[in-house]
């Protein structure tokens, strides 16, 4: 869910990464034009106009890998330009923006502002430093998942509302009733025997339960699940942790997330980003 946290290893690697081929993906200080709601932060980093925000706690290493995981979630085949301009216009327009703290508990300074902008149409995401993993190491890399919270909630959702909208009634929820056991508002006090998703933090309503069904499911699909524990780590709430099991089991959103209309990443993000070909004609 967004703001979700997993308590991971913290390991440091620093990475050299800096300007590519027109993306600059280089940590610098806050604009001065930003959002008055946003001047608390002390770095800041541009993904293709998603802006990311983090405070001075903040290693670099942490803020740099973050902006190159978006960058590959965004520009999945490395040409320099973004796979899916609808799902980043809606981003735009939504102002959708990360926001990196190091450690739980530094956000709590933001709450104010951030009740201010989410009241004002500002989609936020929270990522902090220490469940951001540039070396994984067979623990899952939570950048991963907040990134991606943030390009489905902001992007998809509005970009195609009957398909990914995050309500009942569209395509993405549909396939996600299958796979909980059927049609639940909230959290049901026991999930079907036959469900291969339940998720069962109660303060994640149905909105919130989709984003997590499209993270489960398109990590999975690109290998990010499928390493040595971790089925026995999330089996209790998503038990489809590798490509073929998905395919297999969940046919609804492996169609969804296979169509090539929607420009889904087929490459799971490394935090690498580099353009290596030219675009498209």
């Amino acid at each position: 869910m967004r703001y979700v946290l997993t308590i991971l290893i913290l390991l440091l690697t620093v990475p050299t990464f800096g300007q590519t081929n027109g993306l600059d993906l280089t940590v610098r200080a806050v604009p001065e034009d930003a959002p008055t709601a946003f001047q608390m932060f002390d770095k800041f980093v541009d993904v293709f106009g998603i802006p990311i925000y983090a405070s001075a706690s903040v290693p670099d290493a942490k803020i740099l890998h973050a902006a190159h995981v978006m960058a590959q979630y965004l520009d999945n085949n490395a040409d320099g330009e973004v796979d899916n301009p609808a799902v980043v216009e809606a981003m735009i327009e939504n102002h959708a923006s990360l926001i990196m703290f190091n450690r739980e508990g530094e956000e709590e300074q933001f709450d104010e502002s951030a009740e201010m902008l989410f009241e004002q149409g500002v989609e936020l995401q929270l990522l902090y430093g220490f469940e951001t993993l540039p070396t994984g190491d067979n623990e899952f890399d939570t950048t991963l998942e907040e990134v991606l919270h943030l390009i489905t909630h902001a992007g998809y959702a509005y970009a195609y509302p009957d398909i990914w909208g995050e309500e009942p009634g569209t395509a993405v929820s549909l396939a996600m009733d299958e796979a909980r056991g059927g049609f639940f508002d909230g959290v049901p006090r026991q999930y079907p025997d036959d469900a291969w998703y339940s998720y069962d933090d109660r303060t994640c309503e149905y909105d919130c339960q989709i984003s997590e069904y499209i993270y489960w499911a398109l990590t999975s699909l690109l290998g990010g699940q499928d390493f040595v524990g971790r089925l026995e780590e999330i089996g209790h709430e998503w038990r489809l942790n590798t490509p073929e099991k998905l395919q297999a089991t969940d046919s609804r959103i492996y169609a969804l997330l296979t169509n090539p209309e929607y420009a889904f990443p087929t490459i799971l993000p490394d935090g690498a980003y580099e353009v290596s070909q030219q675009p498209e004609d």
